[in-house]
């Protein structure tokens, strides 16, 4: 958040069913705020910098009403949710939610939700969402964030977090000091975001997972890895991947933000799609056992292990896969489509570049996520560190590797050996 300049907000305004009423909105933000703890959490900075998370027992938020008058309350319900998204956020006083209704002619007809990040990871805001609909009154699990920091505080906790510390060392004193090639195409604004909407690449990891076995995680990170060594030239390959960190029992529908990301190095040179794949089955276990860690103390190792390095060590791109929220590895792959098919739909994808701005991203991350009928992947990149062309090339790559595999998965990597 520092770094990127932003409390990292997530936004959304759904339509609200006709008859409802602003005691009812009141009831659910009640009930938000109420329910769990981390709705209501806020921040306070230490003299020496370093940063308490407090619970609130009781307090009060707003639910702001807006009238659209003649306007389009759609229209007013999306400009509700940029303000939200773009106002300062007071990490020590301001609530991590903003609530708010669009009402026109005295009828409510959207509702607006805006949360801080910190409130939840994607699969806690999922729990959330569900419940809130519902309104569930199951007990909440008894894993909340203070009990998990009493655990982290504990041997066991503190063994877990030493465990996975040692995991970091050993690939960032291992890993190429180098993870991309010098940008040749550095542009003003430096930092970039762009979308690639893809047919193929939902097809074509279900044949992957048919002919392979793998499951649906690791069958993607094997893929991609390939796709940024083809571009890149660099081999073996480290990749920071999302974990969301709720394989303890208790975790699972805790709302929180829990997911934190790993670290693993993949050879991918002279071997087929396949062992690519398998491959990335093993190391990314490995990985997420060891991405449950204290963030402190792994900035701490990292500044220390690249000063050791010379200061030239980059740090690998991260890889956001969050096709696996919609479907779970228990879903059953379908069968490898015609060669005719995939080709077809290779040629419907779409990609194109959404922003341009000075305020910087991290060097390289890549979002995938689930849209109807297609895989939408996000790249958000600064062309200092990687050009514009090889950012759409690395999407278009994944999507390559992908079919590719599908047709064929014993087809070489096409990645040459480290040097």
């Amino acid at each position: 958040m520092v770094r990127q300049k932003s409390w990292l907000p997530n936004g959304v305004w759904i339509p609200l069913p006709a008859g409802t009423t602003v005691g009812e909105l009141a009831d659910r933000l009640r009930y938000l705020m109420s329910r769990y703890p981390t709705a209501r959490t806020r921040l306070v900075f230490e003299p020496d910098g370093a940063v308490r998370q407090v619970v609130a027992a009781a307090g009060e938020i707003a639910l702001e009403v807006v009238d659209a008058g003649d306007a389009d309350p759609e229209q007013v319900a999306d400009a509700l949710r940029l303000r939200y998204q773009d106002a300062t956020y007071d990490f020590t006083a301001d609530w991590p939610f903003r609530m708010g209704a669009v009402r026109k002619h005295g009828v409510l007809t959207h509702l607006v939700i805006v949360m801080c990040h910190l409130v939840a990871d994607g699969s806690g805001a999922r729990v959330l969402f569900d419940e809130l609909d519902e309104r569930s009154t199951s007990a909440i699990p008894a894993a909340q964030p203070l009990e998990q920091a009493r655990w982290q505080s504990s041997p066991a906790g503190q063994r877990q977090n030493a465990a996975a510390l040692r995991h970091w060392e050993g690939i960032l004193r291992t890993m190429p000091l180098r993870q991309f090639p010098e940008s040749g195409d550095r542009r003003q604004p430096r930092h970039w975001r762009g979308e690639f909407v893809s047919y193929a690449l939902g097809p074509a990891l279900d044949a992957v997972r048919a002919r392979t076995g793998a499951a649906a995680a690791p069958t993607l990170l094997g893929l991609f890895a390939v796709a940024l060594a083809r571009v890149t030239g660099i081999n073996p390959v480290a990749v920071r991947p999302m974990v969301h960190n709720r394989f303890r029992p208790g975790l699972d529908r805790v709302v929180c933000m829990l997911a934190q990301y790993g670290l693993c190095l993949l050879d991918v040179a002279g071997i087929s799609l396949a062992e690519a794949v398998e491959r990335a089955q093993r190391v990314s276990l490995t990985s997420y056992k060891n991405a449950y860690y204290n963030p402190v103390e792994l900035d701490d190792l990292v500044r220390r292990v690249v000063a050791e390095r010379g200061g030239e060590l980059e740090l690998p791109c991260y890889f956001n896969d969050r096709t696996m929220l919609a479907k779970p590895d228990g879903s059953a792959p379908a069968p490898a489509p015609a060669a005719p098919r995939l080709r077809d739909a290779v040629s419907r994808g779409t990609f194109r570049w959404t922003t341009r701005q000075d305020t910087p991203f991290e060097p390289l991350i890549v979002h995938l996520d689930d849209v109807p009928g297609a895989v939408q992947a996000i790249i958000f990149m600064d062309t200092h560190v990687i050009s514009p062309a090889d950012g759409e090339a690395l999407l278009r790559g994944l999507e390559a590797a992908a079919v590719e595999a599908a047709l064929d998965p014993a087809a070489p990597t096409a990645v040459p050996p480290a040097a």
